[in-house]
Formats: structure tokens, sequence, C-alpha cells
């Protein structure tokens, strides 16, 4: 059998001209090896070209992005996927308009990424695309955002952590978003907004349920949260504080658990008992019932249609789709989640061990040096890509080479076992 023919590009990123599109050129321009084959695609030449131009004037002493226009039909895509090694997708609303993109990295064996956290669509296309990517050595990882690359390497970190010191499982993670400074960009708003314009309430319950995205179910007779929490979405950690509920916890938790189910369920070094939950840090009890009631309250506003509709009246009014705040407001944007781990031990007090990851600078330029330094590790490590083989994967699948890249990009990741029980 003759070898595949050499690919025009190692990547090329699609949707360059929308928001988070040019904070991942800006970032891919400026940190990445000056002699990477890329492309910038998208639907107006002239759009791009002012990418590239913006791009060039940044690191003129690089190779330049090529532009390629393409339309998002499949005969364009496939076209598109045929010439490089891997796709960066920063498309969204994803479920309105990125599948075929799945759909055609799948079937001619391109690695794709993408920042998406809409866990309904993520369902979908493990559904549709996961045996065609393996089959096809395509390795597709969603979610390679702020949902959900911090909860899934956090959570990864600590069951390693517990199993090297403790040679035992993890029988729960809890995760708080301890900090976050953001304003969030117009594509982030129509997607909040629009998916139960195409997804029905059955779709949605189906997608988010315990386990939905995992190939193997794990155990709920372990489940540790306690039933005010339940009642009131409140929590207390000795080790997080008072916690609440997080909006963006649904989509996190579902791609733990996935990478849970990927690795082996039980035979993986999560354990069978391994329970992740995520909340938000709150400053009391009070407040942290109040945001619980009110996000309650917006999600039965989010599934009336008339009170939708004003609701993606005025979000559009805030930043259109690929629009978002200016570099002098994101330079003081910030991130910090921590984590707290519990080991699978019959004890009256299991060892335990804590994780940071924390970043400092516009969150939505995190999500290009995300896409950014998976794509490396992807690029740079034939060994962990043969490895993985293909198949709709997870962040936390890219394992330790993913957390140096990025340590090394200025992002705190850090553990440690705890000696305070």
């Amino acid at each position: 059998m003759a070898p595949p023919s050499p690919k025009t590009y190692d990547l090329v990123l699609l949707g360059a001209t929308g928001y988070t599109g040019k904070n991942c050129a800006e970032y891919i321009t400026t940190s990445l090896p000056t002699n990477l084959k890329w492309a910038v695609s998208g639907r107006s030449h002239e759009r791009l070209s002012a990418v590239v131009e913006e791009m060039r004037s940044l690191n003129p002493n690089r190779i330049q992005p090529a532009i390629e226009v393409t339309t998002l039909s499949l005969e364009d895509l496939g076209t598109l996927a045929e010439k490089t090694r891997l796709v960066l997708n920063t498309i969204g609303p994803y479920y309105r308009y990125s599948s075929p993109v799945v759909q055609v990295c799948a079937e001619k064996g391109t690695h794709y990424l993408d920042v998406t956290g809409e866990t309904p669509w993520v369902h979908e296309m493990i559904q549709k695309y996961h045996e065609i990517a393996k089959a096809n050595h395509a390795i597709i990882i969603p979610e390679v955002g702020l949902e959900s690359t911090p909860s899934d390497l956090l959570a990864w970190t600590l069951a390693r952590t517990i199993t090297d010191e403790f040679s035992v499982g993890t029988k729960e993670v809890i995760a708080s978003i301890h900090e976050i400074r953001s304003q969030p960009s117009g594509g982030t708003l129509a997607t909040a907004t629009g998916l139960l314009d195409h997804y029905s309430l059955g779709e949605l319950a189906r997608s988010t349920a315990p386990w939905a995205l995992s190939p193997l179910k794990g155990s709920t007779s372990s489940a540790t949260v306690p039933l005010s929490t339940r009642l009131f979405g409140v929590r207390k950690s000795q080790h997080l504080g008072t916690l609440t509920t997080s909006i963006w916890a649904g989509p996190n938790v579902a791609i733990v658990q996935r990478t849970w189910g990927l690795l082996g369920g039980p035979k993986s070094n999560y354990g069978a008992n391994f329970h992740y939950h995520e909340y938000m840090r709150v400053k009391n009890w009070l407040a942290g019932a109040i945001i619980h009631g009110a996000l309650g309250l917006l999600f039965i506003a989010i599934i009336t249609p008339p009170v939708r509709w004003l609701i993606q009246v005025a979000a559009h009014n805030f930043y259109a789709p690929g629009q978002g705040a200016s570099k002098e407001v994101t330079a003081n944007e910030s991130f910090e989640l921590r984590a707290v781990a519990e080991a699978d031990q019959d004890l009256p007090n299991p060892r335990r061990a804590m994780a940071k990851f924390r970043y400092d600078g516009g969150l939505y330029y995190l999500f290009g040096i995300f896409l950014a330094e998976a794509a490396m590790v992807l690029l740079q490590n034939d060994d962990l890509t043969e490895k993985l083989d293909g198949g709709v994967l997870t962040p936390a699948m890219l394992g330790q080479p993913f957390i140096d890249h990025l340590r090394n990009a200025g992002i705190t990741i850090e553990s440690r076992v705890m000696t305070e029980q």
C-alpha cells in the first residue's frame, strides 16, 4: 500500500474571522512554531485577508497562514479536511453549523478540536460519528475550552495523584469555580439561548442524564451529595468554602464522566466508585440559595418560547455573534478552578488531594491557547495519537503532554496531597 500523500497544512483554523477564532489566530501567530503550515478558513475572502494582515503585523517572521475560502457544504468541507492533518473549529453555535465539520473529519481521518459547551450536540456527535472516527483514526475532541478543559484536567490529575500516593481509586472529586471575571461573547449568548430551538426537552434530558456521554455507566450508590444540597443548591466544603449551583457544571460533569468511561471506568485509576461534582464559590449560604433559585427561574424562562425570544433579542443587542469585549476590557479577566479529591478508602478520614487551575487574562484568548496547544500535542506526539487511535474523545485523554504545554503557556495547574484531614 502506498503511503498517504503529504498534507498541505498541519492545521486549518475554521471560523478565523469570529471572536474566538481571531483570539486563536493571534495565539498561533505569536506562540506556535514559526514553521507551522497553517491556514485560516471561512466564507469571506475579504475578511480572512484582513485577519491575515493583522497576524502578519504581529509576527512577520513566520510562515503566514494561507486563506481557504469554504462554505459549510459537505463537498467544500471534505476538500478542506483532505488538505490538513487537523481542524480547529470555532464556528458556533455548533449545533447549528458544525455537524458537517465533524462528519467530514471523522470520514476523512482528520483530527478535530473545538470549544463547544453544547452537551446535547456533543451527545449527538458521539452517537453519529464516534465509531466512524475510530475506524478512520480521526481524533475528535469537543469542549477543549473553558468547558471542559480545566475540569477534565484537574479530575485526571487528582485521580492520578490519589492512585500514585495511596494505591486506591478516587471516591469523589468536588470542584469549585473559585473565581471568574469575564464577559460572554456574542456567540456564547446566542448558543445559550438557542439550544431549545433545536433540541426538545426530552433530548436535553437524555443527553444530560448521569453518565449519558460515558461509554460505561458509573455507580450511583456511593453518591455523596447531601439532601440539603439537592434541595437548596448549597454545599459546605471544609477546603473549598460555601458552594452553590454552577451553570458550567452540566457540560463539565458530562465530559469528566466520559473520560472515566473511555479510560476503562472501574478498571481505570479513577476507580469503580468515582463521582465528580462541580459548583461555584459564594460568600454564604443565603447567597448560594438565591443563586440556585435564580438559575431555576432562568431555566423556566428559557424553556418558555416568548420569553426565550425576548432574551435572544436582548443578548443580540449586547454582543452580536462574532463579537466580544475589547482587549482593554479582557486584560483584567481571570479564572480559577479548585478541586478536592477523596480517596476511596474505608476509613473514618480518607486521604485527600487538592488541585488548582488558574489563568489571568482574556478568557476567550484562553480558548485560543487551549485549541492551539492541544493541536500541538496531537501534531508532535505520534506515539500518543497512535495510542488514542481515534473516536470522539475528551481533553484529558491528551494527558500529561497537554498539561505540560499549558503550563509552558503560563497557566497554573498544580496538585498536592493534603496533610490536614
